[in-house]
């Protein structure tokens, strides 16, 4: 029997967040590893199941197991399937997508990401190009992505963002989402640049957590940010990542998508992962059943402003692995 992903067996998958997996089925090609955010470090497997994608850590100690069968992968708990499918070729980080980390290296030191104590290294324009040539040469690639941490200020990331982009776009025609922290002009010099989508993470929309987990950043800031860039991309086109797991009730849940969607930005309901390199840090990764309420409250108020996720065509919502979608999973 088929047992293709759908959003009650994703969000199962997606709550537990990992995965052992049978050597046989991880040749390098199959694998991604993280450089940025609150999972940087971690190799991955992208399990594909009918139109559904989902991203699981490698894990020896989880319980879910990775196993073939025939031409098949099948996701195991215990001695139950819970979903069948294929393993995709990340490109650049993940599939479809050269999704690239310009600086793997933070200033600021946000509690639940491992960045700021990785001090990764720092990607040149010819590094970053010659990773999307790579992945242009696969005749997979469909979207090119840019993040960064902040290796010295934000303002110097966006520039070096921009330049980057006007590069990428003399070379390539796709469509280029970009995740930075904002600055003042940060959204007009990316869209000039040929940024076609932009990605500013709110992180929470809890005032208190923001202050406890990102003591150097400014929520308010952010905000303001994602205002004018609805105001330069347009609808669907700009997104933020809402961590869920620090520790916020769901009605700030509530509040916050409400909030967001009011201004046409598109939330992405991220469940935490715990880091060896945060052990201090409590959280609560969200379980299947709160993943599932939140992800239609979501779609609920997504809807309401006629905001589409299936028409994002870069980033985390082209992606989809991580989450549920709206509109896509849900």
């Amino acid at each position: 029997m088929d047992i293709e992903l759908n959003a009650t067996n994703k969000a199962e998958l997606i709550s537990i967040g990992s995965v052992q997996v049978d050597k046989s089925l991880l040749p390098n090609q199959l694998k991604s590893k993280a450089t940025a955010g609150p999972g940087a470090g971690g190799s991955s497997i992208f399990l594909r199941s009918g139109n559904r994608r989902v991203r699981l850590t490698i894990n020896d100690f989880s319980p879910l197991r990775a196993v073939p069968e025939d031409e098949h992968v099948v996701v195991m708990k215990g001695d139950d399937v819970i979903a069948r499918g294929v393993l995709e070729r990340p490109l650049c980080h993940c599939p479809e997508q050269a999704y690239i980390t310009l600086s793997e290296k933070c200033v600021y030191d946000c509690q639940f990401c491992p960045v700021p104590k990785m001090q990764g290294e720092i990607k040149d324009s010819a590094k970053v190009l010659q990773m999307v040539a790579e992945a242009h040469a696969t005749g997979e690639l469909k979207a090119i992505s840019l993040t960064s941490g902040v290796a010295v200020s934000p303002k110097k990331e966006v520039q070096r963002a921009v330049d980057i982009i006007k590069q990428l776009t003399r070379e390539y025609d796709l469509p280029i989402g970009v995740s930075v922290y904002p600055t003042t002009g940060s959204s007009e010099e990316l869209y000039s640049a040929g940024a076609c989508e932009v990605k500013y993470n709110v992180e929470t929309m809890d005032p208190k957590l923001f202050r406890r987990f990102c003591p150097d950043l400014s929520l308010y800031t952010v905000l303001d940010a994602l205002d004018t860039a609805v105001n330069i991309f347009g609808r669907n086109r700009v997104s933020s990542n809402f961590i869920i797991g620090l520790g916020e009730s769901d009605e700030i849940v509530r509040k916050g998508i409400k909030h967001l969607t009011d201004r046409c930005i598109i939330p992405i309901l991220r469940p935490i992962s715990p880091h060896p390199l945060r052990k201090e840090v409590k959280i609560n990764r969200p379980d299947a059943e709160r993943l599932l309420k939140l992800g239609s409250m979501l779609k609920d108020m997504l809807d309401r402003q006629s905001l589409c996720v299936d028409e994002s065509r870069t980033m985390c919502l082209f992606c989809t692995g991580c989450d549920l979608a709206p509109h896509i999973d849900l």
